[in-house]
């Protein structure tokens, strides 16, 4: 950031009085310009024994599976997006059941929140930001092929839960790669 988004004022980056983070700040109107992670919410939609994937029809990952999840919007809650996104990209009619997932992202300034759902029916079809939408038993489910590590993380849990007959909250935090290129989570 260079310039204030009030005044247009060049900002300045310091740590300001009574914080312990450096700030933009701007000396002219002295107002402070945060930068707080971004929330991504969403879905796991489930229809018996199967769960509903994306195929992204953007980047980034262009071409690969993902569960329906986006930005959250302002002005929104947690459930309300998660419903959003389910639309846009699956047009999927679900009952978020509870949050299933949370995991942080801390190198990308990023925070997970992934709900468990049920399929209400099958009139689900591709949004713009999908290419295809499927439904998949978990010995189909194309893991080489999955966009994320949240998402293929929270897909391994479902299934092992759904083992045990119990599904309890995920969270978890997905790390940067060290300089050797080897996952530190």
């Amino acid at each position: 950031m260079k310039f204030c988004s009030e005044c247009g004022k060049p900002v300045v980056h310091r740590v300001p009085e009574g914080d312990n983070l450096p700030r933009h700040i701007c000396e002219h109107c002295d107002i402070i310009h945060y930068q707080n992670p971004k929330l991504v919410v969403g879905c796991l939609p489930v229809w018996n024994e199967q769960v509903l994937l994306c195929k992204r029809a953007i980047e980034p990952s262009y071409g690969l599976w993902t569960l329906p999840a986006g930005f959250m919007e302002n002005q929104e809650t947690l459930e309300q997006a998660a419903l959003r996104e389910s639309r846009e990209e699956a047009n999927a009619n679900l009952e978020i059941e509870n949050i299933y997932s949370i995991i942080s992202l801390p190198h990308i300034n990023q925070i997970y929140v992934l709900y468990r759902a049920k399929l209400l029916d099958l009139d689900f079809y591709a949004g713009s930001e999908s290419l295809e939408v499927q439904l998949f038993n978990e010995d189909e489910i194309p893991w080489e092929q999955l966009a994320f590590k949240t998402i293929k993380k929270t897909l391994k849990h479902f299934f092992a839960d759904r083992k045990q007959g119990h599904f309890s909250v995920h969270n978890s935090v997905v790390s940067e790669r060290n300089r050797l290129g080897q996952q530190t989570d």
